[in-house]
This record gives structure tokens, C-alpha cells and sequence, in this order.
């Protein structure tokens, strides 16, 4: 019996891949910039992800190379390895 729900993003590669499928739907500002509310919000209330899951998954997509997150934390760009993910 079986009591509890699967996360969708236990797996830090499928929530990853869900932040790059929302920060690619936002429109970036000044030189590419994506501001972290406009895609921590999203997969937390949107989704329905957890903070746990977003951090995983925000820590997995820079460690891929993906995103890259600036020192501030208060926003992200898309790598050239990133930005090809969605060409």
C-alpha cells in the first residue's frame, strides 16, 4: 500500500529541466538577465515543487553548466550550453 505521492521533482535533472523550461518563458532584462523570483515562484507555486527541489535542481542545472547564477543570487543567465538546450 502506497500512502504517499511521487514528487515529479524528486529527480534534480527533471526539476532542473523544469527551471529551464520556465526561465526560457521569461523574458530576460538587461543583458540577459532573468531575475530568480521570476522562476523560483513558478516551480514553487505554480508547479508545485518544493524549496528543497528547487535548490537541487537550480545547484544541478549550474553544475551542468546551464545556468549561471550571479554572486548576488538575485538572478541567472543562460550559458551558451544552456541557451543551445533551447535553439
Amino acid at each position: 500500500m502506497k500512502l504517499t505521492a511521487d514528487r515529479p521533482f524528486a529527480d534534480p535533472e527533471k526539476a532542473a529541466q523544469k527551471l529551464l523550461e520556465i526561465a526560457d518563458a521569461v523574458e530576460p532584462v538587461q543583458d540577459g538577465r532573468i531575475h530568480i523570483e521570476k522562476i523560483n515562484g513558478p516551480f514553487l507555486f505554480k508547479e508545485g515543487g518544493s524549496p528543497a527541489e528547487y535548490g537541487a535542481g537550480l545547484k544541478f542545472a549550474i553544475e551542468r553548466g546551464w545556468l549561471w547564477l550571479h554572486e548576488s543570487g538575485t538572478y541567472v543567465k543562460f550559458t551558451p550550453t544552456g541557451a543551445e538546450l533551447f535553439a
